[in-house]
């Protein structure tokens, strides 16, 4: 650049920001190749998603969410509100398999079952399965009318030992097909129906803490532990005011 005083000339240099040739703008899809993502092998490897990837490594952790009714295609008013986390464990050419990381009533299905005057039972606790496997399991009762803190307890108990057993007694991929299916549920109805008039009774929420043997690994994340998430419970059982119509309740034993 030239600057001129007067009669003198100058080319000022010093401090002038060069100019810079355009590169070429990558595109980053270009870079990405789409995989079909396979549920775990308790629900039969159905496809549940088609991503793109970057990498197979960055691929490999992550969670795709589903509905229970996307996978069985029946039953749509409850199992639209079931909702299933599957985690990447590795990716093989053009597919992902996965395992189940989670499951877990839908915000809205949870409130549903909410009434006014009824009591509301909640547990949260590990268990370990036949392989070893770590799941965290959330439990949830609603009674026809309210209940003492002794009844509460007695539900609690019979729920703990029902799922105690079964959870030892299978592997991983089985007991969370029976939490998915209710047919945990249903023997949790028939040891509390003793014990109080039970409106519903399931397992909202599994979560599996650590892969047991013969599974794939699954990426450690630092969460609270299930004493933690139970003690953020607390006043949480005296039900709130009626908020909507029953969508389902615990089936009937046959």
């Amino acid at each position: 650049m030239t600057y001129i005083w007067g009669n003198r000339q100058e080319k000022v240099t010093e401090n002038m920001p060069r100019s810079k040739r355009a590169g070429k703008v990558k595109d980053k899809w270009r870079e990405k190749r789409w995989v079909t993502v396979l549920a775990s092998p308790g629900f039969e490897r159905a496809p549940i998603a088609y991503i793109p990837i970057t990498s197979d490594e960055i691929a490999t952790g992550k969670v795709i969410e589903t509905t229970l009714f996307d996978l069985t295609r029946d039953d749509p008013q409850q199992n639209m509100l079931i909702k299933l986390h599957f985690q990447i464990t590795g990716v093989d050419g053009n597919t992902a398999a996965t395992v189940l990381k989670g499951e877990e009533y839908s915000r809205e299905y949870l409130r549903s079952l909410v009434r006014r005057g009824a009591s509301m039972v909640n547990f949260i606790r590990d268990f370990k399965t036949k392989d070893n496997a770590t799941v965290r399991v959330y439990m949830v009762a609603f009674t026809i009318g309210r209940i003492n803190s002794s009844r509460k307890h007695e539900i609690r108990l019979a729920s703990i030992r029902v799922i105690t057993e079964r959870a030892s007694s299978l592997f991983y991929e089985q007991f969370a097909q029976e939490a998915v299916k209710q047919t945990i549920a249903r023997e949790l109805y028939e040891n509390s129906k003793s014990i109080a008039k039970i409106r519903h009774i399931g397992i909202r929420k599994i979560k599996l803490i650590k892969a047991g043997e013969g599974m794939p690994q699954i990426p450690k994340a630092s969460e609270p532990t299930a004493e933690e998430e139970e003690a953020e419970l607390a006043g949480e059982e005296e039900t709130e005011p009626e908020i909507a119509a029953p969508i389902a309740t615990t089936p009937s034993p046959s």
